[in-house]
């Protein structure tokens, strides 16, 4: 018996799945604060796992793609080559250019991915300000406590890692890195209030406050900068963690201008800087897997990409190769719809991505003229890659169980390049993300 059928049949009936455990379970993730908007991250009963082997092989690659971004990163300071390639707009552009004080772009970021037995294939990186690493450890404590998780771990070693701690020591380094000398620095996390991981923040401020470290939420209109201070409340910020996204910054300059003013003075330290959006845009996959950018990977790096990141361009009326072949992109495009993508290169929570094999040619054909009508470097279009559906018991918000098979998306977590814990996301659809609707599960590896 594997583990998914072991886990199943230790749910009881008179138990784990009645109406009363169900109402009470999300609840307890309720007074917990693992919510998204109004809704509860956890609708299922059983965790995701993988084994030791598994989780050594994710770490490899994902590490491995780690310091890839932030080497293109450093790259394209000096490349407008590289600039052009990733699409980057003359207003970000103006913003990466900012110097921040230290070299490390991305403090925090989380590669999305699809394990399966063929291998790991990686969907996008995520490089700016990954939401979710608060609630993937408190969600596997609340698995953890369960009595269920007990019985399963009878001749078992059953175990998942830590996202909070490590990422205070990542920010915390960063800050080092930076020349901070505050011991400890005073943490504002800055986002929108109306965003719909506030509840997340809350979580992270106090375990941040628990482990010693002073922090505070904020949004970025509370900003106050009097040219050397950065402060909220009176209070003066010597570290940010920023969650408010670029894309945010470049649309609302005025509610935006305190945090930019005190980044260019350099007189509070960012995590992560301007310059992960380099590495966060989906077409650092095109600069990957492009062979006129060869000569900036060892052979082992090219066995990585090869391995694990799909065939990715920029949508553009040029000839591409893929496969060994050079032919006019739209050609190719047109032409291999069902094994394609397009997406946004710059939106994220699945926004605006269309799957080639779910449109039909007449759509397809007008998503693709539509993605030429718009800015040079604003879509791309990516090889489809296999996913992973297993059946997860989940229940509804009366508290009924229904077995039901998931997409499953395990995105690894990465602090200053080191890999600890995982995000996994289930949905019926093709696309799997909380923001549009999936949830989510915490991941547990089993040893031998």
């Amino acid at each position: 018996m594997n583990e998914i059928e072991s886990w199943h049949g230790l749910l009881r009936v008179d138990d784990e799945l009645t109406r009363e455990f169900c109402t009470g379970f999300a609840a307890s993730m309720r007074a917990r604060r693992l919510t998204f908007g109004d809704r509860i991250h956890c609708p299922f009963l059983r965790p995701f796992f993988l084994s030791a082997i598994d989780e050594a092989c994710i770490r490899r690659a994902a590490e491995t793609l780690a310091a890839l971004g932030e080497r293109v990163a450093r790259e394209a300071m000096s490349s407008p080559e590289l600039f052009a390639q990733l699409g980057v707009t003359e207003a970000e552009e103006r913003l990466i250019r900012i110097e921040p004080g230290y070299e490390r772009a991305s403090t925090a970021s989380r590669v999305d991915a699809f394990l399966l037995s063929s291998g790991l294939h990686f969907a996008e990186y995520n490089a700016e300000s990954p939401a979710g690493p608060a609630y993937t450890q408190r969600l596997a404590e609340l698995f953890d406590s369960l009595p269920v998780m007990a019985r399963f771990r009878e001749g078992r070693t059953v175990r998942h890692r830590q996202t909070i701690e490590p990422l205070l020591a990542a920010l915390l380094e960063s800050y080092r890195e930076w020349g901070g000398r505050a011991q400890p620095p005073t943490v504002a996390i800055v986002d929108w209030r109306d965003v719909p991981t506030w509840a997340e923040f809350e979580i992270l401020r106090d375990a941040f406050v628990a482990a010693g470290v002073p922090t505070m939420v904020c949004t970025p209109r509370e900003l106050e900068f009097d040219g050397a201070t950065l402060s909220t409340g009176g209070t003066r910020i010597d570290l940010v963690y920023r969650r408010v996204l670029l894309n945010d910054i470049v649309s609302n300059p005025d509610a935006c201008a305190a945090l930019v003013k005190a980044y260019e003075a350099r007189a509070v330290c960012v995590a992560n800087t301007f310059r992960c959006k380099l590495p966060h845009k989906k077409a650092f996959f095109a600069v990957l897997t492009d062979p006129r950018n060869a000569k900036l990977f060892s052979p082992l790096e090219h066995a990585v990409i090869a391995a694990h990141v799909p065939w990715t361009r920029l949508v553009a009326d040029r000839s591409a190769e893929k496969d060994g072949t050079e032919l006019p992109l739209l050609e190719m495009v047109r032409r291999d719809r069902e094994t394609l993508v397009l997406k946004p290169n710059d939106e994220y929570g699945g926004k605006g991505v269309i799957l080639g094999w779910e449109a039909d040619p007449s759509a397809w054909d007008a998503a693709v003229d539509a993605a030429l009508r718009d800015p040079p470097g604003a879509w791309i279009v990516q090889e489809r890659i296999p996913v992973r559906r297993e059946i997860f018991p989940q229940f509804d918000d009366a508290g009924d169980v229904t077995n039901r098979e998931m997409l499953v998306d395990l995105a690894p977590y990465l602090f200053r390049g080191r890999m600890s814990g995982f995000l996994t996301r289930l949905s019926t659809t093709g696309l799997a993300n909380v923001t549009s609707g999936g949830g989510q599960v915490p991941a547990f590896v089993i040893e031998p």
